[in-house]
């Protein structure tokens, strides 16, 4: 009996499915949909464990196909593909319920480490995001890129970044983090820290808050355990100057 997980491959051009696809073939029971109608179809008679699924599509969209199946109670993990001028819209999927999002152009690595991460929150998390089995709860003033990171905005009108406890548990053996330098500018939904593990998969960290790095947590390049450990305490990663925060937390989880 083969008890591979099986992936679902949604986008309405064939390119794109069979490069995705072909990315995970072998690994997993791969099966493709050129429609969120026909992907809604294949759903209904037997449930997939992660969609992969394209944001911009004729007819019902990326998103569209998430509502369906979050009114539906499906516990499938969804990952969204989106372009850039997408990401905020990205953003807000993971709000809605989507589990990750893959920017355009992407890599194989891209593709299957979000699936791995997915597949590895079901069995740490019981798969509904409920905490079971976890160790550390969000504080209640932060906003979240849900599984993801976190941010919370400080008295002195920084807001303070990092890595959301789900995102750090569903990663094997993570062995370093790559911090941005004071200076630099993240913007929401871009990368904003990238951590590989032992088997050198990179895992890219959104940023949940656009501005401009003013502090960074440098012992974390000499020792991570803070992120696994304590991760809305020591294990924060830089602090920001936000220059749109409204805007950028009204597509955030509180």
């Amino acid at each position: 009996m083969d008890d591979k997980p099986r992936i679902l491959v949604v986008d309405d051009e064939v390119p794109v499915c069979k490069s995705v696809a072909k990315a995970i073939a072998g690994e997993y029971e791969v099966d493709t949909a050129l429609s969120a109608e026909e992907a809604l179809e294949k759903q209904a008679r037997s449930e997939y464990d992660v969609i992969i699924t394209d944001l911009m599509m004729p007819g019902l969209t990326g998103m569209d196909l998430l509502r369906n199946l979050s009114e539906a109670g499906s516990p499938t993990k969804v990952v969204m593909i989106t372009g850039y001028p997408s990401v905020k819209s990205a953003v807000m999927s993971i709000k809605l319920g989507a589990f990750d999002y893959v920017p355009k152009p992407f890599t194989p690595d891209d593709i299957r480490n979000p699936i791995k991460r997915a597949l590895a929150s079901v069995r740490t998390l019981g798969g509904n995001g409920s905490g079971d089995g976890r160790t550390h709860v969000p504080p209640e003033e932060v906003y979240c890129i849900l599984e993801n990171s976190w941010a919370k905005v400080e008295d002195n009108g920084l807001v303070r970044i990092g890595v959301h406890d789900s995102f750090m548990m569903a990663i094997r053996s993570p062995v370093s983090v790559e911090i941005p330098k004071v200076g630099d500018m993240r913007y929401q939904g871009e990368v904003f820290v990238r951590i590989l593990d032992s088997a050198a998969g990179v895992h890219r960290v959104w940023t949940p808050v656009s501005g401009r790095v003013r502090a960074v947590n440098r012992k974390l390049a000499e020792n991570i355990s803070p992120l696994i450990n304590d991760p809305y305490g020591e294990g924060w990663v830089v602090m920001i100057q936000p220059t749109h925060l409204e805007d950028d937390i009204a597509r955030l989880t509180p």
